[in-house]
């Protein structure tokens, strides 16, 4: 009789997690194990803002799923695109745009998110995103080809455009991104003689009446001194009405020249949820406190893509889609997973939030670890302590560790790589959320496949 086949969808924190506790307690045989991804890599995606500014390389932050040595789970190079679940089929486009039908008895959901985007003019098309590896490198190139153009140019009202800098969102990865830039812009205008850095300008702009309230009023206030001191134009309770090449139009009225806009205005579920047709809790699975899903037999689900009960918050709180929560599920979910192989009783998941650290670049930061309030170099020391202690492998943490020391001692470099140079990136370019299927479309995909328990 064949192994039960275990199918999991997403390399984040979650899912990677999950693999590697299945491959470490199943014995050789138990079951197979598939990991559907687009790349072969653990994507740490609390550093991207610091990967956009150069302070890390993109391979830093990257760390390869195929150098442990307890590897023995089959990578399929590509991404989920529906998910079948009375036939226990997940239909998959591999890199080379394939379509190919992946039988399981059990899968895992650990698809992540999606930049969330809003019906605003122009968005799609002039924004970038800060959620992928490809689009901080993308991003970082951007940034610096403005301050080259703008040298270049003898056009006034160009250069004022090219030396306008949007980030849409105040959460944390706006905040970071706008800081981390802001510095890298910073130090790399003494290079320019031509430009006058007084011209350069970064904006923060977020809906919210409040940056960042997750810290609290206190942190919250000394984040938004911190991006003041440094000229960082923040707007509370304001938007983007519409999004041009070359300006930006707030809700407020105002009109800006800007070729560059960040858009980091929050995350919503990967679109493969959708394609179950099961209960949601905006757009993220309704999953159990067993991280499955009620009344489907062999789904699980966890990370960003399931709104996962906070048992330790209690009054029907979900979990936040942070990297600590994923880790831990992953953890869980996969213990459950083999508790059901077994039929073992499975358990809850529970875990009492950590805190939250935040970034700001240089020797700023903002931390609220245990509920403990810090800023500055404190902060700076556990934001980065923690998320060093988080990195997968040693390899890893030796690379960001040596990253952060060389830029310390020897300062920003600003080498652009010319990456898509000759073709404006947006986010539609990079996250691919348009290659989904509908229900009608996935049972036509799975009619012919042959279920063999």
């Amino acid at each position: 009789m064949a192994p039960p086949r275990i199918l999991v969808v997403g390399a984040g924190f979650a899912g990677v997690e999950c693999v590697r506790r299945l491959e470490r307690r199943l014995a050789p045989g138990e079951a197979q194990i598939t990991l559907v991804t687009p790349f072969s890599y653990q994507l740490y995606l609390p550093l991207l803002p610091q990967v956009a500014s150069g302070v890390l390389t993109p391979q830093s932050v990257a760390v390869s799923l195929r150098r442990s040595r307890r590897h023995r789970t089959r990578i399929v190079p590509g991404g989920a695109i529906g998910v079948d679940t009375r036939a226990k089929v997940c239909v998959i486009r591999k890199i080379t745009d394939e379509i190919v039908n992946e039988p399981y008895d059990y899968i895992v959901l650990a698809a992540g998110s999606v930049t969330r985007t809003f019906d605003i003019p122009g968005l799609l098309d002039n924004a970038r995103g800060m959620k992928t590896l490809a689009e901080a490198a993308y991003v970082r190139d951007h940034v610096i080809a403005q301050l080259d153009l703008a040298d270049a140019s003898h056009d006034e009202a160009e250069r004022a455009s090219r030396l306008q800098f949007v980030v849409v969102g105040g959460g944390y990865a706006g905040t970071e991104t706008a800081a981390c830039l802001q510095r890298l812009t910073t130090s790399a205008v003494r290079h320019y003689p031509r430009l006058d850095a007084r011209l350069i300008k970064w904006h923060l702009i977020d809906i919210a009446p409040k940056l960042m309230p997750e810290l609290g009023d206190k942190l919250g206030q000394a984040a938004l001194e911190v991006l003041r001191k440094r000229n960082i134009e923040v707007s509370l309770g304001v938007s983007i009405a519409e999004a041009g090449p070359e300006q930006v139009t707030f809700t407020d009225g105002r009109v800006l020249p800007c070729r560059t806009l960040i858009w980091t205005a929050g995350v919503a579920a990967s679109p493969l949820i959708a394609t179950l047709g099961a209960e949601t809790v905006r757009g993220r699975l309704a999953v159990t406190p067993q991280l499955n899903l009620p009344g489907v037999d062999g789904v699980f689900s966890l990370g960003d893509a399931a709104a996962v009960p906070d048992l330790a918050k209690g009054d029907g709180a979900v979990c936040p889609p942070t990297a600590q929560h994923a880790m831990r599920q992953g953890r869980v979910l996969a213990d459950n997973l083999i508790a059901s192989l077994r039929h073992q009783p499975l358990r809850d998941y529970v875990h009492k939030d950590l805190g939250l650290v935040v970034d700001l670049g240089g020797k700023d930061a903002v931390s609220k670890p245990l509920g403990v309030e810090l800023r500055g170099l404190p902060a700076q020391a556990v934001a980065r302590g923690y998320h060093w202690s988080a990195l997968r492998t040693n390899v890893a943490k030796t690379r960001v560790m040596t990253n952060w020391m060389l830029n310390a001692v020897a300062g920003d470099d600003f080498v652009r790589t010319g990456f898509q140079s000759r073709k404006p990136a947006t986010l539609r370019d990079f996250e691919y959320t348009d290659v989904y299927l509908t229900p009608e479309q996935i049972r036509e995909h799975t009619a012919a496949t042959v279920i063999k328990h």
